[in-house]
């Protein structure tokens, strides 16, 4: 045996072993984080989601809440359903590919995951509702918004990714896992085991400057996203979005609907100054809420906040900025990932407001 075929069996041994470590890790994390809700099939893929009807007395429109990259329905509902339930319709779901729903067809951009979306909202009886879309699900709030106009009845974007940023690169991780073959191999065999390493850090990033919440990563299901079908899905969604980005954005004048935007200014994920400020500035009437040393997770710091953008789209008389000024207040002090979770600023960005 030559030295090359040595090497060549050496590399399919390891991939074996790793594809094994894996499947196994799979396994072991779809135990711990098992499905919470009810399955419906759409599209010919079984999707996920908690509907909560509507309590008599409900003093809110249907709530609709679409979730970011790497999460899946947890990430929204821990926080956020405590303090809705009671109070209106909620509809928590997987984005197709993500926690426990299926890919199916389709589903390969915001559009596809809106119109699935749309058909899960008809089969379980609600009409208009107003959309929660964090992160990724932003993106895909607004092609709902553009798409079945007749499903929405307001918008609030939270840490929202919506607008070409300079460049339109995302992580090398994602990129190599989004190829066809040479992903699909990566994700069955390094997604699981790096992840691992690295998930408690990245996860700081994701809230920097403010904290951790405790047990956040068992708390909202984060590891199912290292499954390796899940890793690819979401690696596909985020490599598209910046084409979905470019060819929309110049769309969302055409939105006509009641709009918050929440952002802080010291996200580490996405260009709040591209993002948050496009949307303000495109859609038409939208109230921007900005917060000062305030990272990704609105939703989970400050989910408060939130629940009154949702009144305030819904048209009750609710003071966005006196509770964003209280915020501020909170967490003025937060300083956490300092040195270490980069801030980036985009180049010429427009200017936050002050």
């Amino acid at each position: 045996m030559n030295l090359l075929s040595a090497a060549v069996i050496c590399l399919l041994a390891l991939a074996l072993v790793l594809i094994g470590v894996s499947r196994i890790g799979a396994w072991l994390i779809e135990r711990r984080n098992p499905p919470v809700g009810a399955f419906a099939e759409i599209g010919g893929a079984r999707i996920h989601h908690v509907h909560v009807p509507a309590p008599p007395g409900a003093d809110l429109p249907p709530v609709v809440f679409i979730h970011g990259a790497s999460a899946n329905l947890n990430d929204q509902m821990a926080p956020l359903r405590p303090l809705l339930e009671g109070r209106a319709e909620l509809l928590f779901f997987d984005r197709p590919g993500h926690g426990w729903s299926e890919r199916g067809g389709g589903n390969d951009t915001p559009q596809g995951q809106a119109k699935t979306l749309a058909d899960l909202m008809g089969r379980l009886g609600i009409g208009k509702a107003i959309v929660v879309g964090h992160s990724f699900g932003g993106a895909t709030a607004a092609a709902l918004a553009l798409g079945h106009p007749d499903k929405v009845a307001g918008l609030v974007f939270v840490s929202a990714a919506t607008h070409p940023w300079p460049g339109g690169r995302t992580s090398w991780y994602y990129e190599l896992a989004a190829w066809p073959a040479v992903g699909r191999l990566f994700s069955e065999t390094l997604a699981y085991p790096g992840g691992m390493l690295q998930m408690a850090r990245a996860t700081d990033c994701v809230f920097a400057p403010n904290p951790t919440p405790d047990d956040y990563l068992n708390r909202a299901s984060i590891p199912l996203v290292l499954r390796p079908a899940a890793f690819h899905a979401n690696s596909i969604d985020v490599q598209g979005l910046y084409a979905f980005a470019e060819a929309n954005a110049p769309r969302y004048r055409d939105i006509e609907t009641p709009t918050v935007v929440i952002s802080g200014d010291r996200d580490t994920v996405v260009y709040e100054e591209i993002h948050s400020l496009g949307l303000a500035r495109d859609i038409l009437g939208a109230e921007l809420v900005w917060i000062k040393n305030l990272g990704h997770k609105p939703d989970w710091i400050a989910p408060d906040l939130v629940v009154d953008a949702i009144a305030k789209v819904a048209g009750k008389d609710v003071d966005l900025d006196a509770a964003a000024r209280a915020l501020e207040a909170r967490i003025a002090g937060d300083r956490h990932g300092e040195g270490i979770c980069i801030d980036e600023k985009p180049a010429e960005a427009e200017l936050a407001p002050l």
